[in-house]
This record gives C-alpha cells, sequence and structure tokens, in this order.
C-alpha cells in the first residue's frame, strides 16, 4: 500500500520543481567574455570587472553604418523604454563600436545624442581598442563576427542583442535589428536580475 501512495507524491514533487524553474531564469548560453578595459563616451575607463556583478545588455554597432545600426539603436532606445515602464533598474547598455579608429568617445557620444536614449547613464558607448582586437572579442566571447569591408568604409557585424549575466556571461541572445522580442528581453532580465539578488 505504501507503494501506491509514494508516485502520487513524487508526481507532485516534480510538478513543483517544475512550476518553481518555469517562474526563474533559463539560460540559452554561457559563453564566456574575455577581460578587457576600454574607454566609454565620457573618457572613463569602463572594464568588464566594473561590469561585474550587473546584468547587462551589449552591442555591436558604428557610426558611419549605412544599413542596421540605426535600427538597432532606436529599437535598443524603445527597450530601454520598456523597461523603463516595467520598472527595471538594475542594468547596463553596452555598445562596441565596430569602427574603433573613427569612433572616439566624443563621435560616440554625439550619435548616443542623435536617439535620444530616456536614461543615458545606463549607457556605456565603448572604443579605445584595435580593430583587431574587437573582431577577436566579438569572435571569443559573444560568438559573431566584425570584419571591415575592403571595398568601403562599412564594417560587417553580428546584429543581435546579447544579455550578459553577474558573471560576464552571454547567456541570451535576440535580433536587435528587426522583429525585435521586447516582451521577451524585458521579462528574460526581470527574472535575470531577480536571480542574482
Amino acid at each position: 500500500m505504501r507503494n501506491i501512495f509514494k508516485v502520487p507524491l513524487v508526481l507532485i514533487f516534480a510538478l513543483f520543481l517544475s512550476a518553481c524553474s518555469s517562474n526563474g531564469f533559463k539560460a540559452d548560453y554561457k559563453l564566456k567574455i574575455e577581460p578587457f578595459t576600454f574607454t566609454n563616451q565620457h573618457h572613463e575607463e569602463v572594464s568588464l570587472e566594473d561590469l561585474k556583478g550587473e546584468v547587462w545588455l551589449g552591442q555591436f554597432v558604428f557610426t558611419n553604418c549605412a544599413t542596421v545600426c540605426g535600427p538597432m539603436m532606436v529599437n535598443m532606445t524603445k527597450l530601454q523604454d520598456e523597461l523603463i515602464k516595467e520598472n527595471v533598474e538594475d542594468y547596463k547598455i553596452v555598445s562596441f563600436t565596430v569602427d574603433p579608429a573613427v569612433d572616439s568617445p566624443e563621435v560616440l557620444q554625439q550619435y548616443l545624442d542623435i536617439f535620444e536614449p530616456a536614461d543615458e547613464s545606463k549607457w556605456e558607448m565603448l572604443t579605445g581598442y584595435r580593430q583587431d582586437e574587437i573582431a577577436e572579442i566579438a569572435k571569443k566571447s559573444f560568438a559573431t563576427i566584425v570584419a571591415p569591408d575592403p571595398n568601403s568604409n562599412q564594417v560587417t557585424h553580428g546584429v543581435n542583442f546579447y544579455l550578459v549575466n553577474r558573471d560576464g556571461n552571454v547567456v541570451k541572445m535576440y535580433n536587435g535589428s528587426m522583429d525585435v522580442q521586447y516582451e521577451d528581453i524585458v521579462k528574460d532580465m526581470k527574472a535575470l536580475i531577480k536571480q542574482g539578488t
């Protein structure tokens, strides 16, 4: 008789565990970001170590971009509006330029100003590295490409938004140029931030 009652209890316990995990955050990836120290739009040094303990969204853009970067920046500012609506506060937005020879801190600040983000204090527009360095970081840390076009001033790069956890690992990727999953990103960020508290 005791075995008859064990099965329902095991099933109830399993359902309880699955219910708990469904409310939490589930990573799709665990890509460890290589250490870096770069310069932001305010001429301040920003390192991976500085970002530790923060949940952040990363992206690759550049100011002379003739295609996807403008829409990505618009989408990221819209995403920030959604985060503000949901009272999400503990995060950063980190934009790596893929054209560091052109994109000085001043140029990046002017570029950011065009998009009028609701809370600029959350944004780190990073430069201050060589072209080969950002190509290497993109490949090793974000599993994406950064490759200058030899026939123009354009740079090929990924269009994802990368969700990074408090330990400096990429845990999710979302298309940042079209059909942006704003609701999913906000939900994931809230869950990931809650997980770390």
